[in-house]
């Protein structure tokens, strides 16, 4: 059978490959073959192969910026998934409380930061809660007696402020996760462990937490995936070209595109993307491994 299908199937799926090389394959490629390069503004068509060159200066000059653009990040991420994991376990067990009423309401209203459009959703919050005069937060400072703070001046007040629009938006889908895993677990186990004595700390360790870890794993190492390389929060909040707010802060995403777009240095920016390629490739493979052995 398999000597009469022959080349058919690879014709066949020939259409799909040519995309993936296409959209996928050769942006790679490209992008690893331009970080060897000294190729900026001023070595725009001119440029030469310099080898590792780029490479060496975002990992061993320590004022290059990318060191402490990767330290922010993750850190940037561990806080994040920590706060994420934890509170959104919490929310849902109290969404799942027995008795709870419109409970169904609650879940479709914690939903709506997760529905509304990214951009949409870091404007209203930059002008509506962090603006020093229109801002939420200093209408109630003021009301409260105290002084008006600029959230994003400065690098630890802006990170703090850019988590916390992060948690807002990303919330939902955690809480949206576990929610439906624990309406997956046993009840019964629940009744015994109750007729054992067991207390309610002991039922979520031993009971609820490994339930539910093997269909929150995936959804877990997905959200870690898309917060070590978020741009968006951080990028908009503080360095959007004409809104600069005097915070130096920078993720490793955000550095790449400052070296590109700003510096119109394209050999580092592109050295810094292969390596957070890397990076992301051997914390995958990392985080299969252990979903497997679990």
């Amino acid at each position: 059978m398999r000597e009469k299908l022959g080349s058919k199937p690879w014709f066949y799926c020939l259409p799909a490959l040519l995309l993936v090389v296409i959209v996928i394959v050769f942006p790679i490629l490209y992008t690893g073959y331009i970080s060897l390069t000294n190729m900026n503004l001023y070595h725009w068509t001119d440029y030469k192969v310099i080898g590792l060159g780029n490479y060496a200066r975002a990992l061993f000059k320590f004022d290059s910026g990318f060191l402490s653009a990767l330290l922010t990040t993750l850190l940037w991420t561990a806080l994040n998934m920590a706060i994420q994991l934890a509170a959104g376990f919490f929310i849902a067990l109290g969404l799942n409380a027995p008795g709870l009423r419109l409970s169904r309401l609650y879940k479709t209203l914690l939903m709506v930061p997760w529905a509304v459009p990214a951009y949409i959703s870091i404007l209203l919050w930059r002008v509506g809660m962090f603006n020093t005069e229109f801002g939420v937060l200093n209408k109630l400072l003021t009301m409260l007696g105290l002084g008006k703070v600029d959230f994003l001046a400065t690098n630890g007040i802006a990170f703090c402020s850019c988590m916390a629009l992060n948690l807002w938006m990303a919330l939902p889908f955690m809480i949206s996760t576990i929610d439906g895993a624990l309406q997956s677990v046993d009840r019964s186990l629940y009744e015994s462990a109750t007729l054992d004595g067991a207390g309610f700390w002991v039922k979520i360790w031993y009971i609820t937490i490994p339930a539910i870890r093997p269909i929150i794993a995936p959804a877990a190492v997905m959200t870690t995936f898309i917060t070590f390389k978020q741009f968006d929060i951080i990028y908009l909040l503080t360095q959007q070209r004409g809104y600069m707010t005097g915070a130096t802060l920078n993720t490793v995403i955000t550095y790449a595109h400052q070296n590109a777009f700003v510096s119109n240095n394209y050999g580092l920016s592109s050295a810094v993307s292969m390596l957070l390629f890397v990076i992301i490739i051997l914390f995958s493979f990392a985080t299969n491994r252990s979903l497997r052995e679990d």
